[in-house]
């Protein structure tokens, strides 16, 4: 977490941009709900603020009902289009013609997350190593070509120690 975990937007997107049906879409709806359950579970704070994607021009909007309707193929919670006066409502120094609204949108820091799911699995007995550079990483020979989940796993990592 002290790298590339610590210092991520902190985004928990709600799942609005990804193709429907898609690996991606159906990760980050699941990962969302699964993000803010686990904060809850370890006590990390979150805010769930929500997002407003504005339209400010007319030719903008189709572009906006599309992914209005995309949002709605992936199960995105809570979803609506709202109009120039909600805009205001919502946040008052927005201005905009229609905006989509995603209330189920979040931010966390990341490298609580990442700190809590290092003490997981140090209490689950990993071993988490700090500065250590990896030289190879290959499929061991014990695992299958590909599991119902469509990752490969377990891998082996080597460095020069």
């Amino acid at each position: 977490a002290h790298h590339q975990s610590g210092h991520n937007s902190g985004v928990i997107h709600s799942g609005i941009y990804y193709t429907p049906g898609s690996l991606k879409a159906k990760l980050c709806v699941q990962g969302a709900a699964l993000c803010y359950k686990y904060c809850d579970q370890k006590g990390i704070p979150y805010k769930q603020c929500g997002k407003l994607i504005v339209a400010v021009e007319h030719d903008e909007i189709p572009r906006l009902k599309a992914l209005y309707e995309r949002g709605l193929q992936n199960n995105v919670p809570g979803l609506k289009l709202i109009g120039a006066k909600e805009i205001q409502e919502k946040e008052p120094f927005c201005r905009g013609l229609m905006a989509l609204d995603s209330p189920y949108t979040g931010i966390v820091d990341y490298k609580q997350v990442a700190q809590s799911y290092a003490r997981d699995f140090q209490e689950a007995g990993g071993t988490v190593l700090t500065d250590f550079e990896v030289t190879n990483i290959e499929m061991a020979k014990e695992s299958s070509p590909e599991n119902e989940d469509g990752l490969k796993y377990p891998v082996i990592v080597r460095n020069k120690k």
